[in-house]
């Protein structure tokens, strides 16, 4: 009846460890995924910001340049298309790299858990 006591105390001692580990496992896997994501949402606020900032500093001295040689209404608007094309691309390579950091699930710590499920099941039925 010792012995028994003793393993269930063991058993129950080690579980709480290894929940424990496997919590301070997820918040670090969270914690990486959240920075990630965060560098994505970064260059996505920064392609923004500099289809704002490079259209409002450029757009009047190209304009003005362009229409030395055409009407003002037509390099109006052929630098505007060229400025949407390349806040398209910086929005396009931001939402890359958001894509990339995967859902914000603790892919690794859950196939640790199972693991861990699975070699207690199998050293219980021993």
């Amino acid at each position: 009846m010792n012995d028994t006591h003793k393993l269930v105390n063991d058993l129950s001692e080690q579980v709480s460890r290894l929940v424990r580990d496997e919590l301070r496992l997820a918040r670090l896997e969270l914690t990486q995924k959240g920075k990630r994501a965060g560098v994505g949402a970064g260059l996505v606020g920064a392609a923004g910001m500099a289809a704002f900032f490079g259209g409002a500093t450029l757009v009047a001295a190209v304009v003005m340049l362009l229409a030395l040689v055409m009407p003002g209404w037509l390099a109006a608007a052929i630098v505007a298309v060229v400025l949407f094309i390349a806040a398209a691309l910086l929005g396009l390579t931001g939402k890359k790299q958001v894509k990339r950091v995967g859902p914000p699930v603790p892919s690794e710590t859950i196939a640790s858990v199972r693991a861990d499920i699975d070699m207690v099941k199998e050293k219980a039925r021993r």
